[in-house]
């Protein structure tokens, strides 16, 4: 008897599964390099891309999407606070509130911040992480150095 194996599955199938397999809403390009070479996944990431099931977030962050039927199309299926803290969570970026934010939480002030921005210690972050027009900003807290 002849068997035959059973037909290889499409890239885009692959990478669809793998998305909606993974719990989380931030979806790195790393996450998905073992389904084949980097050329087939730019191509099938274009793809999902195009047809909005998937948004992008920054280089190599993705995040799922959901339909909106206010909006009567796909949006990203959570808030830009929570997409950023995950993606900063998953390429291992330790970010705490933001200094008018922190002066807010403690009733210092009454201005509700408007712009997220975060603090990221001693740390240099030059990673844009942007959904749709907003972006998240970074802030370091540098102590100035003594000199002797």
């Amino acid at each position: 008897m002849n068997s035959k194996s059973p037909p290889k599955r499409r890239m885009v199938d692959r990478v669809l599964d793998a998305v909606r397999a993974n719990p989380s809403i931030v979806i790195l390009r790393s996450e998905l390099a073992g389904l084949g070479s980097e050329s087939q996944l730019s191509r099938v990431l274009a793809m999902l891309l195009k047809d909005a099931a998937l948004v992008r977030v920054g280089h190599g962050i993705y995040a799922k999407t959901r339909w909106n039927r206010f909006a009567k199309g796909p949006m990203p299926a959570g808030t830009f606070e929570q997409i950023a803290a995950e993606a900063c969570r998953k390429l291992g970026i330790q970010i705490e509130h933001g200094q008018l934010a922190r002066d807010y939480n403690a009733g210092l002030t009454t201005q509700i911040l408007m712009v997220p921005i975060v603090s990221t210690g001693s740390r240099r972050i030059t990673r844009t992480i942007q959904v749709g027009t907003k972006r998240l900003l970074y802030e370091r807290n540098v102590g100035k150095a003594s000199r002797r």
